[in-house]
């Protein structure tokens, strides 16, 4: 018998199915407990930031997006891609929470790595909070983000949005509670440069070969 907790899941084959702008599908064979072989679908994924940009009265910055997936506008905290080589996980966050609301930020760190749905995708989410917010330079958005609209709300109010179900985006949710609780237990956050080992590789290595 097996020793639960102790087996190698070596891949023994990969084959891709399918490569976009944003994922890519492959299938890899996995060798299973007990000399079985299994094919497990796995999303590659840029990865992606998010930011709970809290200002000086004590409110966060949420946006409402239109979706196309699920078809409606939904709240969410700014957020965007790891799309651009190199850059560091803190300095897209910046970047997405000028694109998204032509707000800055003074002091950063890290609230929560979330890995969305790791059955079957290696997409995480890094969860910053922002603090001393300031006004920066912000150019015209386009596509859904020329539509939607910043509003600005008390914790509290966001905290329960996401227990009613009117905030659904799982980084905000995730993001929105673990402030909460951060501040409840007083927890020290992690500095902006915290090392992340979840964050996705996979995709972008793949894009940057010839």
């Amino acid at each position: 018998m097996s020793d639960p907790g102790r087996h190698e899941f070596e891949t023994l084959d990969s084959r891709t199915e399918y490569c976009g702008a944003i994922i890519a599908l492959r299938v890899d064979t996995v060798a299973m407990p007990g000399g079985r072989r299994a094919d497990r679908e796995v999303v590659e994924h840029h990865g992606a930031v998010a930011v709970v940009a809290v200002d000086s009265d004590g409110n966060l910055v949420l946006i409402h997006q239109y979706r196309h997936p699920l078809g409606h506008r939904l709240w969410e905290i700014p957020a965007g891609l790891l799309d651009a080589p190199g850059e560091s996980a803190v300095g897209a966050a910046a970047r997405e929470l000028g694109e998204e609301t032509g707000l800055g930020a003074q002091r950063w760190s890290v609230l929560v790595d979330v890995a969305l749905s790791p059955g079957f995708t290696d997409e995480s989410v890094r969860v910053f909070l922002a603090e001393d917010l300031h006004e920066v330079e912000r150019d015209d958005p386009e596509d859904e983000e020329a539509d939607l609209e910043i509003s600005r709300v008390p914790l509290t109010r966001a905290a329960e949005m996401a227990l009613t179900g009117e905030i659904v985006n799982a980084t905000a949710v995730a993001g929105i509670l673990a402030l909460v609780a951060a501040r409840a237990s007083g927890t020290e956050l992690r500095p902006a440069d915290a090392p992340w080992p979840d964050r996705p590789t996979a995709f972008e290595d793949r894009k940057s070969r010839p």
